[in-house]
């Protein structure tokens, strides 16, 4: 994998933020009179955008997916965000690609000001020269155009960048794009969806994605 410019996801791909997203979910349904005690039914939260999330899993009209962002945000903003942790590997490959003389982007449909704070919090901002979300409003949520406008903001060649992400909007993204693309299996995309979207590459374990570049 030569690509000089590497654009990260970041939920599921560097860190895993299973309790914090899941948990400001269920705060928002419970705000709008939705009980669910069963967190690993929330995963599917992970990834995608929130708005297309309460659409698509809880049947709202866009109005009402929008209030439960809010309600979202309201918990996460303060409490779930920190409710995350580093995948073992995430800093040393990081700091390892830096040593390569690679440039590294964020990449997430996670709003930019939430998207910030997370890596400033855990200590691996530094490993990249930026990082891009989405606005608040719902702008760039989706991995196509988040790509797009990071591309034409950096000023780079698709041939020379390569995606890394555990979904498959991560994949559709890249390919809308004409960019190389890495499916990692240790995030929250399964083999299937993965497979199914015919990756550049795909590593089962950050392990293996750390090996490829060697």
């Amino acid at each position: 994998m030569h690509q000089q410019h590497l654009l990260f996801d970041l939920d599921g791909t560097l860190t895993d933020p299973r309790e914090g997203i899941t948990r400001s979910v269920q705060h928002a349904l419970a705000q709008l009179g939705i009980d669910e005690p069963d967190l690993q039914l929330l995963e599917p939260f992970i990834g995608p955008p929130l708005l297309q999330g309460f659409m698509q899993f809880y049947g709202f009209d866009e109005a009402t997916a929008w209030r439960a962002v809010a309600f979202y945000r309201e918990r996460f903003k303060s409490i779930g965000l920190y409710e995350n942790r580093l995948f073992e590997g995430t800093l040393p490959l990081l700091e390892y690609l830096g040593r390569q003389g690679r440039t590294l982007y964020i990449a997430t449909s996670k709003p930019t000001v939430f998207a910030l704070e997370i890596a400033r919090h855990f200590g691996f901002a530094s490993c990249f020269k930026r990082i891009y979300g989405s606005e608040l409003d719902g702008t760039r949520s989706h991995k196509d155009q988040l790509i797009a406008h990071l591309l034409a903001e950096e000023d780079l060649d698709p041939a020379d960048c390569l995606m890394i992400g555990d979904r498959k909007h991560d994949l559709l993204g890249a390919r809308a794009n004409n960019l190389a693309c890495v499916a990692v299996g240790y995030g929250f995309g399964s083999r299937e969806e993965l497979l199914a979207e015919a990756p550049t590459y795909h590593f089962s374990t950050q392990a293996e994605l750390h090996q490829a570049f060697l």
